[in-house]
């Protein structure tokens, strides 16, 4: 999508990666919400706060989070693409460092 424009669709899978990598993480410890907002607050309450993934993380996925709301409710959001593009690098390090601890969390079958 990035490669083609669509610079708000892109960003709002960007969201929706980091959100099921999050709300997997949530699930290895018997964690979950229905909205939105819960999954973010659970993440940064067992998560953030607690140290066991760094701040950084948490910024980079309230961001997102911010950036998909605006892509997708407020009028005449703009985005540029060198910052989808810096976006895509840290949601793909985003999800690469969660699935790595849900591997941890998670014995093989």
């Amino acid at each position: 999508m990035l490669k083609n424009g669509h610079l708000h669709a892109s960003v709002n899978r960007l969201y929706y990666a980091c959100f099921y990598a999050v709300s997997a993480l949530l699930l290895t410890e018997r964690q979950a919400s229905a909205s939105h907002s819960g999954v973010r607050a659970l993440f940064d309450q067992r998560w953030i706060k607690t140290g066991r993934l760094p701040r950084i993380m948490g910024r980079c996925y309230h961001r997102l989070f911010d950036m998909r709301q605006k892509s997708d409710y407020a009028d005449l959001a703009a985005f540029h693409k060198e910052d989808v593009q810096a976006w895509l690098q840290e949601a793909k390090e985003f999800v690469g460092e969660v699935f790595k601890i849900i591997e941890e969390k998670i014995p093989p079958t």
